[in-house]
């Protein structure tokens, strides 16, 4: 199989594990859906005491959180000081873990705003930068050293990120991207609500909720 062959399949399988649960805006919302649903148990936010803790979990891959990132880094901007935010990169299978890695090492590396130009790289300018070698010859074209981002994304800080970000996906029940957990307690998303706009603003409700216990 040719190398163009073998991402497109990866692309692919990824793309639909990331946002399989999105349903189609076409699809009219259940009256007794819930909005969001509450975990059981509550998890323990890695958030400071009086702090309320937002955790944003995607996939470079997924479309629906390529759409909504503008969105969401727009709301981001809004929240109070009493709120921490957090995006988590979420894997479905052993194939998106080099993707958890490129995030967490442009964070390292205090790039954060190349997190947006990864999503238009995949999304817009279809680059399959599915793998280690291709982040690196993209990361590159960025004005990053190339050596110096090997040696952070292959860190032992950074594959501690990626065990934290899969424990806090089993932990909250993860199965779809994008997802967002509020406070420990709340997990709500575009499947839940049938749209990008109303799951922001179900998770600013949820905000607003856990403000007030």
């Amino acid at each position: 199989m040719s190398q163009k062959n073998l991402f497109l399949r990866l692309f692919t399988a990824v793309t639909i594990g990331a946002g399989a649960l999105f349903a189609p805006a076409s699809q009219a919302l259940a009256a007794d859906q819930p909005l969001y649903v509450t975990l059981d148990p509550a998890q323990t936010p890695d958030a400071p005491a009086g702090k309320i803790e937002v955790l944003e979990f995607f996939a470079y891959t997924c479309p629906h959180c390529n759409a909504m990132e503008p969105m969401v880094e727009k709301w981001r901007k809004t929240l109070p000081a009493n709120v921490v935010f957090h995006p988590v990169p979420v894997a479905f299978n052993a194939s998106m873990t080099d993707l958890q890695k490129l995030y967490y090492s442009l964070m390292a590396i205090g790039r954060p705003d190349l997190h947006a130009k990864v999503f238009a790289a995949i999304h817009e300018e279809h680059k399959p930068i599915y793998d280690e070698k291709a982040m690196l010859d993209w990361i590159a074209t960025q004005g990053v050293d190339r050596a110096k981002f090997k040696a952070v994304f292959d860190s032992f800080g950074v594959q501690t990120k990626v065990t934290r970000a899969n424990e806090l996906a089993k932990n909250y029940k993860i199965d779809g991207t994008p997802s967002f957990a509020v406070d420990g307690k709340y997990v709500t998303s575009p499947a839940m609500t049938n749209g990008y706009e109303s799951a922001m603003a179900e998770t600013q409700r949820l905000v607003d909720k856990a403000s007030k216990r």
